[in-house]
């Protein structure tokens, strides 16, 4: 199995929730296991040829295993998009969801329409702070830094904040808002 990782993002409707949903359809992929859920971050939006909107995003990331081969892996992202109501005709404009394939084991892929690892990966601290949560020590198969590395060098000015708090999720990597309920002895 290879160990894959999707970077997602929103920053349009219910942005917790369409992480959240995005997540969950990640986790039932077959032949697959999500491992790691990163926390969320609240980014600002980065407007380098595309046009998001001002509003913020929510970004995160996840860690799966898998049997799927990275096209396919990236055209099951582009389904969820889809299904979350990702508006296709305006891909570069705010977005109910994103979700991105930004590193497939140490493979280096670089054929139409699918680049891995992502192209802007080392260059965008929204994408590399949930990264380094997941695994810090995993390095860039073409830079051969690690991932903490490209963070603590990285000259993006864009401002990434920890959400806080987190949401309560039905995912173990995310902290509850609150502690779960005391069981009596006596049930």
């Amino acid at each position: 199995m290879a160990t894959a990782f999707i970077g997602f993002g929103s920053n349009l409707g219910n942005r917790i929730d369409f992480c959240d949903r995005a997540v969950t359809l990640l986790g039932l992929l077959p032949h697959s296991r999500l491992d790691a859920v990163s926390s969320l971050y609240e980014t600002e939006p980065i407007e380098d040829g595309a046009a998001p909107g001002p509003a913020w995003f929510l970004n995160g990331a996840v860690q799966i295993e898998t049997n799927i081969t990275p096209k396919s892996l990236l055209e099951i992202c582009r389904e969820i998009e889809r299904a979350l109501g990702r508006d296709q005709d305006n891909r570069k404009g705010p977005r109910t969801l994103d979700l991105d394939l930004l590193l497939y084991d140490d493979c280096v892929l670089n054929d139409p329409g699918l680049i891995v690892p992502h192209p802007r990966l080392h260059q965008r601290r929204f994408v590399l702070a949930p990264l380094v949560e997941l695994d810090p020590d995993r390095r860039h198969p073409v830079l051969g830094q690690t991932l903490r590395e490209l963070l603590e060098t990285l000259a993006d000015p864009s401002i990434v904040r920890l959400l806080d708090p987190q949401p309560n999720s039905r995912y173990g990597s995310r902290p509850a808002c609150s502690p779960p309920p005391v069981q009596s002895p006596h049930t």
